[in-house]
Protein backbone atom coordinates (compact mmCIF):
# COMPACT_ATOMS: atom_id res chain seq x y z
CA UNK A 1 0.00 0.00 0.00
CA UNK A 2 2.73 2.73 0.30
CA UNK A 3 3.89 2.74 -2.82
CA UNK A 4 0.09 3.27 -3.92
CA UNK A 5 -0.18 6.16 -1.42
CA UNK A 6 2.91 7.71 -1.79
CA UNK A 7 1.89 7.80 -5.39
CA UNK A 8 -1.69 9.37 -4.56
CA UNK A 9 -0.60 11.59 -2.15
CA UNK A 10 2.12 12.80 -4.86
CA UNK A 11 -0.82 13.39 -7.43
CA UNK A 12 -2.75 15.72 -5.19
CA UNK A 13 -0.01 17.73 -4.26
CA UNK A 14 1.42 17.83 -7.79
CA UNK A 15 -2.95 18.81 -8.84
CA UNK A 16 -2.10 15.51 -11.56
CA UNK A 17 -5.17 14.28 -12.38
CA UNK A 18 -3.85 11.70 -14.71
CA UNK A 19 -1.64 9.99 -12.84
CA UNK A 20 -4.77 9.97 -10.16
CA UNK A 21 -6.87 8.44 -11.96
CA UNK A 22 -4.16 5.82 -13.49
CA UNK A 23 -3.88 5.06 -9.78
CA UNK A 24 -7.80 3.31 -9.81
CA UNK A 25 -7.70 1.32 -12.78
CA UNK A 26 -8.10 -2.69 -12.55
CA UNK A 27 -5.02 -3.28 -14.55
CA UNK A 28 -1.15 -3.08 -12.92
CA UNK A 29 0.96 -0.46 -14.99
CA UNK A 30 3.66 -2.43 -17.30
CA UNK A 31 6.46 -1.26 -15.01
CA UNK A 32 4.74 -3.22 -11.73
CA UNK A 33 2.87 -5.95 -12.99
CA UNK A 34 2.02 -6.79 -9.45
CA UNK A 35 1.70 -3.87 -8.08
CA UNK A 36 -2.37 -4.73 -7.26
CA UNK A 37 -1.34 -8.13 -5.80
CA UNK A 38 0.41 -6.37 -3.30
CA UNK A 39 -1.66 -4.09 -2.27
CA UNK A 40 -4.36 -5.98 -1.62
CA UNK A 41 -2.68 -8.98 -0.30
CA UNK A 42 -0.95 -5.88 2.28
CA UNK A 43 -4.74 -5.78 4.36
CA UNK A 44 -7.58 -7.81 4.93
CA UNK A 45 -11.22 -7.35 4.85
CA UNK A 46 -11.48 -6.97 8.54
CA UNK A 47 -8.66 -3.81 8.86
CA UNK A 48 -9.32 -2.20 5.31
CA UNK A 49 -10.78 0.59 6.24
CA UNK A 50 -8.41 1.17 9.31
CA UNK A 51 -5.54 0.86 7.18
CA UNK A 52 -6.76 2.82 4.75
CA UNK A 53 -7.52 5.82 6.83
CA UNK A 54 -4.21 5.59 8.40
CA UNK A 55 -2.72 6.39 5.12
CA UNK A 56 -5.58 9.11 4.25
CA UNK A 57 -5.48 10.87 7.26
CA UNK A 58 -1.99 10.83 7.89
CA UNK A 59 -0.16 13.63 9.58
CA UNK A 60 1.72 14.98 6.64
CA UNK A 61 -1.42 13.99 3.87
CA UNK A 62 -2.31 16.43 1.37
CA UNK A 63 -6.26 15.35 1.04
CA UNK A 64 -8.25 18.33 1.90
CA UNK A 65 -10.28 17.66 5.33
CA UNK A 66 -13.68 17.69 3.39
CA UNK A 67 -12.52 14.97 0.73
CA UNK A 68 -10.70 12.46 3.14
CA UNK A 69 -14.11 10.35 4.44
CA UNK A 70 -14.52 10.39 0.22
CA UNK A 71 -11.59 8.98 -0.54
CA UNK A 72 -11.23 6.52 2.66
CA UNK A 73 -14.84 5.13 0.92
CA UNK A 74 -13.64 4.44 -2.83
CA UNK A 75 -10.36 3.20 -2.05
CA UNK A 76 -11.90 0.61 0.33
CA UNK A 77 -14.38 -0.50 -2.79
CA UNK A 78 -11.58 -0.56 -4.78
CA UNK A 79 -9.22 -2.40 -2.23
CA UNK A 80 -12.44 -5.27 -2.70
CA UNK A 81 -13.27 -5.00 -6.40
CA UNK A 82 -9.22 -5.74 -6.94
CA UNK A 83 -10.03 -8.74 -4.74
CA UNK A 84 -12.62 -9.98 -6.78
CA UNK A 85 -10.61 -9.51 -9.82
CA UNK A 86 -7.49 -11.47 -8.20
CA UNK A 87 -9.85 -14.02 -7.64
CA UNK A 88 -11.25 -14.70 -10.74
CA UNK A 89 -7.83 -14.19 -12.42
CA UNK A 90 -6.64 -17.17 -10.27
CA UNK A 91 -9.78 -19.13 -11.53
CA UNK A 92 -11.24 -19.19 -7.79
CA UNK A 93 -14.65 -18.08 -9.12
CA UNK A 94 -16.35 -20.84 -11.05
CA UNK A 95 -19.06 -19.45 -11.68
CA UNK A 96 -20.40 -15.21 -11.91
CA UNK A 97 -17.12 -14.23 -11.36
CA UNK A 98 -17.33 -11.58 -14.19
CA UNK A 99 -20.98 -10.12 -12.23
CA UNK A 100 -18.93 -10.16 -8.82
CA UNK A 101 -16.37 -7.99 -10.46
CA UNK A 102 -18.99 -5.79 -11.65
CA UNK A 103 -21.13 -5.18 -8.83
CA UNK A 104 -17.95 -4.73 -7.09
CA UNK A 105 -16.88 -1.89 -9.53
CA UNK A 106 -20.23 -0.08 -9.55
CA UNK A 107 -19.62 0.52 -6.05
CA UNK A 108 -16.95 2.05 -6.79
CA UNK A 109 -18.29 4.42 -9.55
CA UNK A 110 -21.10 5.30 -7.14
CA UNK A 111 -18.56 6.64 -4.79
CA UNK A 112 -16.50 8.40 -6.90
CA UNK A 113 -19.84 9.63 -8.70
CA UNK A 114 -20.70 10.57 -4.59
CA UNK A 115 -17.28 12.38 -4.19
CA UNK A 116 -18.01 14.59 -7.26
CA UNK A 117 -21.51 15.42 -6.00
CA UNK A 118 -20.96 16.29 -2.14
CA UNK A 119 -17.49 15.67 -1.31
CA UNK A 120 -16.17 18.92 -3.61
CA UNK A 121 -13.68 16.88 -5.99
CA UNK A 122 -12.06 19.23 -8.06
CA UNK A 123 -12.18 19.19 -11.67
CA UNK A 124 -8.32 18.32 -12.14
CA UNK A 125 -9.67 15.40 -10.65
CA UNK A 126 -11.98 14.22 -13.65
CA UNK A 127 -9.82 11.62 -14.80
CA UNK A 128 -10.72 9.18 -12.08
CA UNK A 129 -14.16 9.77 -13.55
CA UNK A 130 -12.96 8.86 -16.85
CA UNK A 131 -11.60 6.15 -14.95
CA UNK A 132 -14.31 4.47 -13.15
CA UNK A 133 -17.08 5.22 -16.10
CA UNK A 134 -14.64 3.11 -18.60
CA UNK A 135 -13.91 -0.14 -16.61
CA UNK A 136 -17.33 -0.25 -15.17
CA UNK A 137 -19.01 -0.06 -19.00
CA UNK A 138 -15.85 -2.80 -19.82
CA UNK A 139 -17.07 -5.15 -16.56
CA UNK A 140 -20.83 -4.85 -17.28
CA UNK A 141 -20.33 -6.42 -21.10
CA UNK A 142 -17.83 -9.37 -19.67
CA UNK A 143 -21.06 -10.17 -17.17
CA UNK A 144 -23.64 -9.80 -19.76
CA UNK A 145 -21.21 -12.66 -21.83
CA UNK A 146 -21.17 -14.64 -18.83
CA UNK A 147 -24.62 -14.50 -18.58
CA UNK A 148 -25.05 -14.98 -22.26
CA UNK A 149 -22.64 -18.16 -22.23
CA UNK A 150 -24.63 -19.16 -18.66
CA UNK A 151 -28.01 -19.36 -20.14
CA UNK A 152 -27.02 -20.79 -23.86
CA UNK A 153 -28.21 -18.17 -26.09
CA UNK A 154 -24.99 -17.49 -27.81
CA UNK A 155 -23.28 -14.15 -28.13
CA UNK A 156 -20.56 -15.15 -25.80
CA UNK A 157 -18.18 -12.82 -27.13
CA UNK A 158 -18.77 -9.41 -29.15
CA UNK A 159 -16.03 -9.30 -31.80
CA UNK A 160 -14.05 -6.04 -32.48
CA UNK A 161 -12.64 -6.54 -35.59
CA UNK A 162 -10.00 -4.30 -34.07
CA UNK A 163 -11.99 -1.53 -34.94
CA UNK A 164 -14.26 -0.68 -32.68
CA UNK A 165 -16.11 -1.98 -29.38
CA UNK A 166 -19.97 -0.39 -30.10
CA UNK A 167 -20.88 -2.51 -32.29
CA UNK A 168 -23.44 -5.20 -31.62
CA UNK A 169 -23.58 -8.92 -32.02
CA UNK A 170 -25.99 -8.98 -34.21
CA UNK A 171 -28.28 -11.27 -31.64
CA UNK A 172 -31.02 -9.56 -29.46
CA UNK A 173 -29.51 -11.09 -26.24
CA UNK A 174 -30.26 -9.22 -22.93
CA UNK A 175 -27.88 -6.90 -21.72
CA UNK A 176 -29.02 -6.29 -18.23
CA UNK A 177 -26.03 -5.16 -16.27
CA UNK A 178 -24.75 -2.70 -19.27
CA UNK A 179 -28.13 -1.11 -19.12
CA UNK A 180 -27.80 -0.48 -15.65
CA UNK A 181 -23.98 0.64 -16.19
CA UNK A 182 -25.95 3.39 -18.73
CA UNK A 183 -27.96 4.51 -15.98
CA UNK A 184 -24.82 4.83 -13.90
CA UNK A 185 -22.84 6.14 -16.55
CA UNK A 186 -25.65 8.80 -17.38
CA UNK A 187 -25.56 10.33 -13.52
CA UNK A 188 -22.13 11.32 -14.22
CA UNK A 189 -23.39 12.87 -17.79
CA UNK A 190 -25.68 14.82 -15.81
CA UNK A 191 -23.25 15.40 -13.05
CA UNK A 192 -20.97 17.21 -15.70
CA UNK A 193 -23.86 19.30 -17.74
CA UNK A 194 -25.77 20.69 -14.51
CA UNK A 195 -22.75 22.03 -13.12
CA UNK A 196 -22.75 25.81 -12.51
CA UNK A 197 -19.43 26.25 -10.97
CA UNK A 198 -16.99 28.89 -13.06
CA UNK A 199 -15.74 27.37 -15.74
CA UNK A 200 -12.09 27.68 -14.46
CA UNK A 201 -13.49 24.72 -11.54
CA UNK A 202 -16.31 23.26 -13.45
CA UNK A 203 -17.27 19.76 -14.41
CA UNK A 204 -18.53 20.42 -17.54
CA UNK A 205 -14.70 20.14 -19.05
CA UNK A 206 -15.90 16.30 -18.74
CA UNK A 207 -18.82 16.79 -20.40
CA UNK A 208 -17.87 15.31 -24.20
CA UNK A 209 -15.37 12.43 -22.75
CA UNK A 210 -18.79 11.31 -20.54
CA UNK A 211 -20.75 12.23 -23.17
CA UNK A 212 -18.68 9.36 -25.44
CA UNK A 213 -19.14 7.02 -23.40
CA UNK A 214 -22.66 7.17 -23.19
CA UNK A 215 -22.65 7.38 -27.31
CA UNK A 216 -20.31 3.80 -26.70
CA UNK A 217 -22.40 2.22 -24.36
CA UNK A 218 -25.88 2.88 -26.68
CA UNK A 219 -24.40 2.13 -29.43
CA UNK A 220 -23.58 -1.42 -27.61
CA UNK A 221 -27.48 -1.62 -26.97
CA UNK A 222 -28.97 -1.17 -29.91
CA UNK A 223 -30.66 1.65 -28.62
CA UNK A 224 -29.04 4.57 -30.66
CA UNK A 225 -31.95 7.09 -30.43
CA UNK A 226 -31.05 7.75 -26.47
CA UNK A 227 -28.10 9.19 -27.80
CA UNK A 228 -30.26 11.90 -29.32
CA UNK A 229 -31.30 12.98 -26.00
CA UNK A 230 -27.80 13.34 -24.84
CA UNK A 231 -27.43 15.85 -28.16
CA UNK A 232 -30.21 17.61 -27.31
CA UNK A 233 -28.93 18.55 -24.07
CA UNK A 234 -25.61 19.80 -24.74
CA UNK A 235 -27.53 22.03 -27.39
CA UNK A 236 -29.50 23.47 -25.08
CA UNK A 237 -26.31 24.08 -22.74
CA UNK A 238 -24.28 25.67 -25.42
CA UNK A 239 -24.51 28.99 -23.94
CA UNK A 240 -22.77 27.79 -21.02
CA UNK A 241 -19.85 25.74 -22.30
CA UNK A 242 -16.12 26.94 -23.57
CA UNK A 243 -16.25 26.62 -27.31
CA UNK A 244 -15.51 23.43 -29.00
CA UNK A 245 -12.10 24.14 -29.64
CA UNK A 246 -11.42 24.73 -25.77
CA UNK A 247 -11.29 21.03 -25.32
CA UNK A 248 -9.12 17.81 -25.35
CA UNK A 249 -8.75 16.83 -29.18
CA UNK A 250 -9.56 13.40 -27.99
CA UNK A 251 -13.05 13.92 -26.37
CA UNK A 252 -13.93 16.38 -29.67
CA UNK A 253 -12.78 13.69 -32.39
CA UNK A 254 -14.90 10.96 -30.68
CA UNK A 255 -17.78 13.18 -29.85
CA UNK A 256 -17.88 13.84 -34.08
CA UNK A 257 -17.54 11.06 -34.69
CA UNK A 258 -20.36 9.73 -33.19
CA UNK A 259 -22.56 12.71 -33.98
CA UNK A 260 -21.32 11.90 -37.46
CA UNK A 261 -22.75 8.13 -37.45
CA UNK A 262 -25.81 9.37 -35.73
CA UNK A 263 -26.49 11.53 -39.00
CA UNK A 264 -25.98 8.53 -40.50
CA UNK A 265 -28.12 6.39 -39.47
CA UNK A 266 -30.84 9.59 -40.00
CA UNK A 267 -29.78 9.51 -43.35
CA UNK A 268 -29.08 13.30 -42.74
CA UNK A 269 -25.67 12.27 -44.95
CA UNK A 270 -24.38 15.68 -45.57
CA UNK A 271 -24.44 16.52 -41.62
CA UNK A 272 -22.52 13.11 -41.56
CA UNK A 273 -20.35 14.02 -43.69
CA UNK A 274 -19.52 17.66 -42.28
CA UNK A 275 -18.80 15.84 -39.12
CA UNK A 276 -17.26 12.82 -40.14
CA UNK A 277 -14.71 15.21 -42.79
CA UNK A 278 -13.96 17.06 -39.46
CA UNK A 279 -13.22 14.14 -37.34
CA UNK A 280 -10.60 12.53 -39.77
CA UNK A 281 -9.30 15.75 -40.06
CA UNK A 282 -8.80 16.39 -36.30
CA UNK A 283 -7.46 12.73 -35.71
CA UNK A 284 -3.97 12.09 -34.51
CA UNK A 285 -1.95 11.04 -37.77
CA UNK A 286 -0.56 7.73 -35.88
CA UNK A 287 -4.33 6.77 -34.78
CA UNK A 288 -5.13 4.50 -37.72
CA UNK A 289 -7.23 2.49 -35.88
CA UNK A 290 -9.39 5.38 -35.33
CA UNK A 291 -9.18 6.57 -38.91
CA UNK A 292 -10.36 3.35 -40.50
CA UNK A 293 -13.17 3.52 -37.67
CA UNK A 294 -14.14 6.75 -39.28
CA UNK A 295 -13.52 5.79 -43.46
CA UNK A 296 -15.84 3.14 -42.61
CA UNK A 297 -18.58 6.04 -42.31
CA UNK A 298 -17.29 8.62 -44.09
CA UNK A 299 -16.62 6.58 -47.52
CA UNK A 300 -20.51 5.65 -47.84
CA UNK A 301 -21.55 8.62 -46.91
CA UNK A 302 -18.98 10.38 -49.89
CA UNK A 303 -20.40 7.74 -51.75
CA UNK A 304 -24.02 8.84 -51.06
CA UNK A 305 -23.57 12.61 -51.79
CA UNK A 306 -21.65 12.81 -54.46
CA UNK A 307 -22.63 9.80 -56.33
CA UNK A 308 -18.77 8.87 -57.61
CA UNK A 309 -16.37 6.69 -56.02
CA UNK A 310 -14.22 7.68 -53.87
CA UNK A 311 -10.72 9.88 -55.76
CA UNK A 312 -7.56 8.00 -55.85
CA UNK A 313 -6.04 10.46 -52.94
CA UNK A 314 -8.08 9.91 -50.39
CA UNK A 315 -5.79 6.94 -50.43
CA UNK A 316 -8.04 4.12 -48.32
CA UNK A 317 -6.17 2.04 -45.29
CA UNK A 318 -5.80 -0.92 -46.62
CA UNK A 319 -8.40 -2.34 -43.89
CA UNK A 320 -11.12 0.00 -45.78
CA UNK A 321 -10.15 -0.93 -48.81
CA UNK A 322 -10.65 -4.49 -48.45
CA UNK A 323 -13.91 -3.25 -47.21
CA UNK A 324 -15.16 -1.43 -50.07
CA UNK A 325 -12.57 -2.41 -52.63
CA UNK A 326 -14.73 -5.34 -54.24
CA UNK A 327 -17.60 -3.18 -54.52
CA UNK A 328 -16.43 0.04 -55.86
CA UNK A 329 -14.81 -2.12 -58.55
CA UNK A 330 -17.77 -4.02 -59.53
CA UNK A 331 -19.54 -0.16 -59.84
CA UNK A 332 -16.83 1.15 -61.94
CA UNK A 333 -16.99 -1.85 -64.43
CA UNK A 334 -20.75 -1.79 -63.64
CA UNK A 335 -20.78 -5.30 -63.04
CA UNK A 336 -24.25 -6.38 -61.43
CA UNK A 337 -23.16 -9.63 -60.58
CA UNK A 338 -20.31 -9.18 -58.98
CA UNK A 339 -21.74 -5.84 -57.01
CA UNK A 340 -23.99 -8.85 -55.19
CA UNK A 341 -21.50 -10.90 -54.86
CA UNK A 342 -19.52 -8.72 -52.57
CA UNK A 343 -22.49 -7.09 -51.19
CA UNK A 344 -23.49 -10.58 -49.69
CA UNK A 345 -19.70 -12.04 -49.19
CA UNK A 346 -19.33 -9.19 -46.13
CA UNK A 347 -22.48 -8.63 -45.17
CA UNK A 348 -22.28 -9.77 -41.71
CA UNK A 349 -19.67 -6.91 -41.34
CA UNK A 350 -22.13 -4.32 -42.74
CA UNK A 351 -24.44 -4.96 -40.73
CA UNK A 352 -22.59 -5.09 -37.61
CA UNK A 353 -21.28 -1.54 -38.55
CA UNK A 354 -24.82 -0.36 -39.68
CA UNK A 355 -23.61 0.49 -43.40
CA UNK A 356 -25.47 -2.38 -45.23
CA UNK A 357 -28.38 -0.55 -46.41
CA UNK A 358 -26.07 2.56 -47.98
CA UNK A 359 -24.32 0.28 -49.46
CA UNK A 360 -26.83 -1.59 -51.07
CA UNK A 361 -28.63 1.67 -52.61
CA UNK A 362 -25.32 2.35 -54.33
CA UNK A 363 -26.27 -0.53 -56.93
CA UNK A 364 -28.06 2.43 -58.74
CA UNK A 365 -24.11 4.04 -59.63
CA UNK A 366 -23.38 0.35 -60.88
CA UNK A 367 -26.84 0.08 -63.24
CA UNK A 368 -25.78 3.90 -63.97
CA UNK A 369 -22.30 2.95 -65.39
CA UNK A 370 -23.81 -0.01 -67.24
CA UNK A 371 -26.22 2.45 -69.11
CA UNK A 372 -23.10 4.64 -69.86
CA UNK A 373 -21.19 1.46 -71.21
CA UNK A 374 -24.22 0.48 -73.14
CA UNK A 375 -24.68 3.72 -74.56
CA UNK A 376 -20.92 3.88 -75.75
CA UNK A 377 -21.14 0.64 -77.00
CA UNK A 378 -24.19 1.71 -79.08
CA UNK A 379 -21.81 3.89 -81.52
CA UNK A 380 -24.07 5.85 -83.20
CA UNK A 381 -23.67 9.41 -82.74
CA UNK A 382 -26.35 10.44 -84.86
CA UNK A 383 -28.54 8.71 -82.90
CA UNK A 384 -27.25 8.44 -79.62
CA UNK A 385 -30.16 6.05 -78.00
CA UNK A 386 -30.11 2.92 -76.47
CA UNK A 387 -32.86 0.37 -76.95
CA UNK A 388 -34.33 -0.94 -73.90
CA UNK A 389 -34.04 -4.61 -75.28
CA UNK A 390 -30.63 -3.97 -75.30
CA UNK A 391 -30.03 -2.41 -71.76
CA UNK A 392 -32.20 -5.31 -70.81
CA UNK A 393 -29.84 -7.85 -72.17
CA UNK A 394 -26.70 -6.03 -70.54
CA UNK A 395 -28.71 -6.13 -66.97
CA UNK A 396 -29.34 -9.70 -67.83
CA UNK A 397 -25.55 -10.49 -68.79
CA UNK A 398 -23.83 -8.33 -65.89
CA UNK A 399 -26.20 -10.31 -63.25
CA UNK A 400 -24.96 -13.42 -64.16
CA UNK A 401 -21.60 -15.18 -62.66
CA UNK A 402 -19.40 -16.83 -65.51
CA UNK A 403 -16.86 -19.35 -64.19
CA UNK A 404 -15.36 -19.60 -60.34
CA UNK A 405 -15.13 -16.24 -59.10
CA UNK A 406 -15.09 -14.20 -62.33
CA UNK A 407 -17.79 -11.75 -63.51
CA UNK A 408 -19.06 -10.41 -66.29
CA UNK A 409 -18.91 -6.73 -67.84
CA UNK A 410 -19.22 -4.26 -70.30
CA UNK A 411 -15.60 -3.97 -71.58
CA UNK A 412 -15.44 0.35 -73.10
CA UNK A 413 -11.72 0.76 -74.31
CA UNK A 414 -12.04 3.12 -77.28
CA UNK A 415 -10.55 0.51 -79.24
CA UNK A 416 -14.47 -1.21 -78.67
CA UNK A 417 -16.55 2.02 -78.92
CA UNK A 418 -18.69 0.90 -81.84
CA UNK A 419 -17.27 -2.68 -82.45
CA UNK A 420 -20.36 -4.49 -80.23
CA UNK A 421 -23.33 -5.29 -81.70
CA UNK A 422 -26.00 -5.42 -78.97
CA UNK A 423 -27.91 -6.76 -81.06
CA UNK A 424 -26.08 -10.04 -81.18
CA UNK A 425 -25.77 -9.34 -76.87
CA UNK A 426 -29.51 -10.46 -77.06
CA UNK A 427 -28.84 -13.07 -79.36
CA UNK A 428 -26.35 -14.44 -77.10
CA UNK A 429 -29.08 -13.81 -74.15
CA UNK A 430 -31.36 -16.39 -75.91
CA UNK A 431 -28.65 -18.92 -76.69
CA UNK A 432 -27.73 -19.30 -73.60
CA UNK A 433 -31.13 -19.20 -71.86
CA UNK A 434 -32.22 -22.25 -74.40
CA UNK A 435 -29.18 -24.48 -73.33
CA UNK A 436 -30.76 -24.20 -70.17
CA UNK A 437 -28.56 -21.59 -68.13
CA UNK A 438 -30.59 -19.29 -66.02
CA UNK A 439 -30.12 -15.70 -65.37
CA UNK A 440 -30.34 -13.89 -61.88
CA UNK A 441 -32.26 -11.04 -63.00
CA UNK A 442 -35.04 -11.47 -65.24
CA UNK A 443 -36.85 -8.63 -66.04
CA UNK A 444 -39.49 -7.87 -68.32
CA UNK A 445 -39.43 -4.17 -70.37
CA UNK A 446 -41.60 -2.58 -68.19
CA UNK A 447 -39.03 -3.06 -65.22
CA UNK A 448 -36.41 -2.23 -67.32
CA UNK A 449 -38.01 1.14 -68.35
CA UNK A 450 -38.43 2.05 -64.50
CA UNK A 451 -35.19 1.75 -63.57
CA UNK A 452 -33.83 3.76 -66.21
CA UNK A 453 -36.82 6.54 -65.19
CA UNK A 454 -35.24 6.39 -61.90
CA UNK A 455 -31.65 7.09 -63.13
CA UNK A 456 -32.72 9.31 -65.21
CA UNK A 457 -34.73 11.57 -62.31
CA UNK A 458 -31.42 11.11 -59.78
Amino acid sequence: MDTIFRIFHHALYTRDGTVLGNLLSPIPPTGDPLLLQRFYKDSNVFDIQSDITQYIKAPQTTVPKEQRNAWIDIYVAYWKAIGEILRAESGNHRNDWAIKVYEAWKEVMNLVIRGYGSSGFQSWTLPVLYTAGKYLRVFAIKADDEQAAKVGNGAVKMDTDGIGDDVTSGAFEKNERLEDAARVINRVFTLCISDRAPMEESRKWGLYHTTNLLFKTYFKLNSISLSKNCLRAIQASAIDMPPMSHFPKAHIVTFRYYVGVIHFLDEEYHKAEENLTAAYRMCHKDAQTNKNLILTYLVPTYLHNTRRLPKVSLELPNIVDELFGGLFQAIKNGSLGHFTFELDAQINVFVKRRIYLSLERSRELCLRNLLKRCWILAGDKEKPRVKVKDWAAAVRWSSKAIGEGGYNHIQTSDADRGNVDMEGSVEDVKERREAGERFDSEMDDDEVECLISGLIYK
